[in-house]
């Protein structure tokens, strides 16, 4: 009796320790719109304020076929569309103008650290990017890698990208971002806090 009631107790803790930490995972989905997207529309006329401009100046400015709207700080848009399920999660933002008649752009990670490559058309062609993540307590990273290419020498750069997600409220999303130095830059660490409209 006492061995079944150790074989069972054994078996309880095995479960526990697999489900609990599934139970403890965020659900991301949403829509989300970043703290300075809403400041500045706030303010009229809704102008990019730090990181996103220069993310604006690095991608060519509002010209026809180049986007009027990113956020450096995140990676991602000002505006995201978050979807969750227990295998992937996906994120959609607006990159081109609404004139381009361009798609949003999507990225689709895997959830249990399966490495996943998004195909981005933008600049001068497709860009492959390769991306594995990886859960650190209720925080979901994602690791991306792609190249660069030097605007003088045609050379690739390698670029990494670790962006972290992480739920401050159930209306508050954290990402930090930290990417390598390229081009002569130093290595940089953002936070970008989004509110969640719908």
């Amino acid at each position: 009796m006492r061995r079944l009631a150790w074989l069972a107790g054994t078996a309880a803790i095995g479960f526990f320790a697999t489900a609990v930490p599934a139970q403890e995972r965020p659900d991301f989905s949403g829509r989300w719109t970043s703290e300075s997207a809403v400041t500045g529309a706030a303010r009229g006329g809704g102008r990019q304020t730090g990181a996103a401009q220069g993310q604006r100046g690095r991608r060519g400015g509002g010209g026809r076929g180049r986007a009027r709207m990113g956020d450096m700080g995140s990676g991602f848009g000002p505006n995201i569309t978050i979807t969750q399920d227990a295998n992937q999660l996906t994120i959609e933002y607006p990159f081109f103008a609404r004139g381009d008649l361009q798609p949003p752009l999507l990225f689709v990670y895997a959830l249990d650290g399966s490495e996943t490559t998004n195909s981005v058309t933008m600049g001068q062609g497709r860009q492959e990017q390769t991306s594995t993540t990886t859960w650190e307590g209720g925080t979901f990273v994602i690791s991306t890698r792609h190249t660069l290419t030097h605007p003088e020498t045609g050379e690739a750069i390698p670029v990494h990208v670790r962006q972290s997600l992480s739920l401050e409220s159930p209306t508050s999303l954290l990402i930090e971002a930290t990417r390598n130095g390229v081009l002569g830059g130093e290595p940089s660490t953002t936070r970008t806090t989004y509110r969640k409209v719908e």
